[in-house]
């Protein structure tokens, strides 16, 4: 039976076995909501929240993530850090917990870690920040804020749900099955025509809610889209997360509507930037070649392929030519 993470009322109830941040918590949670799913997704019932001051701050992060741009957008009642109205639901979708999605349930667990893109270790908090100010086009939250406070203590919490060695089933995107051929985004303008210009604009211009304080339905390129430092800008990064969740009405939890190849395709339109401006088209990362995915197609790079074929592939000789130099290709 097809299960989709519980989204409960916020309760009253004071549950002390969640008052407690021990491994021995974790690992009960864990093991409840693994058992409650039939088909190994891990459900989530966010009433569990506790009746405390900790709990008021994991809502308080959960809103944040759903109405990111209502509280510290550009007119955020909260703050204005975000430079556009999109919230970060739109990409880590039902507030981080939804499998396949950029799954977010073991990043408290998984940071500090080593990122390409700066070529440092971060914290949570300054991840957290990476976000603001690339996809959100914002300015970094201070790390002692009550917005920055309420983002770790909602990722502390959904964290006790899943296992300490982050093996959960959804806990990544799909992966894409590569083709001999490369990324289209004339192939992918059909799709794009066929698929999700009907939510999201013939323009990618996006749609608003109801008050205009942020997307139901996010731009995917212009003034307010995402910038070229964003993972959604990398087309193998982008294709995995459109396989997993687009269309949202055709696609099922594990089961896609779209092929790898057609995903792709829609990835490359998306993308294209000779077609498709975006703000700040110069900032580019990943100081160190051998941290830098394949998929990002700026230069330089550890291998003598074009930025053309960084971009939209095709990916396997670049694949195979890493895997003979003993490296790792990072995508």
């Amino acid at each position: 039976m097809k299960k989709t993470i519980l989204i409960g009322l916020f309760s009253a109830l004071s549950i002390a076995v969640f008052n407690s941040c021990t491994k021995s918590n974790s690992q009960t949670l864990a093991a409840k909501a693994t058992e409650e799913d039939d088909e190994g997704y891990i459900t989530i019932d966010t009433s569990k929240i506790p009746d405390d001051q900790f709990g008021e701050s994991v809502r308080y992060g959960r809103e944040l993530m759903m109405k990111t741009a209502y509280y510290i957008g550009p007119n955020g009642i909260n703050g204005k850090y975000l430079g556009n109205k999109m919230n970060c639901t739109n990409c880590h979708q039902d507030a981080g917990t939804k499998p396949h999605a950029f799954n977010l349930m073991s990043s408290h667990d998984n940071y500090p870690q080593y990122r390409g893109r700066e070529n440092k270790v971060l914290t949570l908090a300054e991840r957290v920040n990476n976000c603001i100010m690339r996809p959100h086009s914002g300015k970094p939250l201070p790390l002692d804020s009550k917005e920055m406070v309420a983002f770790l203590s909602y990722f502390k919490w959904i964290s006790k749900f899943v296992p300490k060695d982050g093996n959960f089933k959804g806990a990544k995107n799909l992966e894409i099955e590569f083709p001999d051929v490369a990324a289209s985004p004339e192939r992918g303008k059909v799709l794009f025509a066929e698929n999700c210009a009907r939510c999201h604009g013939n323009n990618g211009e996006g749609v608003y809610n109801a008050d205009k304080s942020g997307y139901t339905y996010p731009p995917l390129w212009g003034q307010y889209g995402y910038q070229p430092g964003s993972s959604m800008h990398r087309v193998i990064k982008q294709a995995q997360w459109l396989k997993s969740n687009m269309p949202y009405d055709k696609v099922l939890l594990g089961k896609p509507y779209l092929t790898d190849k057609q995903a792709l395709d829609i990835a490359a339109y998306v993308n294209d930037d000779k077609i498709h401006a975006r703000p700040n088209p110069k900032t580019f990362d990943y100081p160190d070649k051998m941290g830098k995915p394949i998929d990002y197609a700026h230069s330089p790079f550890n291998d003598n392929f074009s930025e053309e074929q960084h971009k939209y592939g095709p990916y396997k000789p670049i694949i195979a030519y890493w895997k003979k130099q003993g490296w790792k290709a990072v995508y």
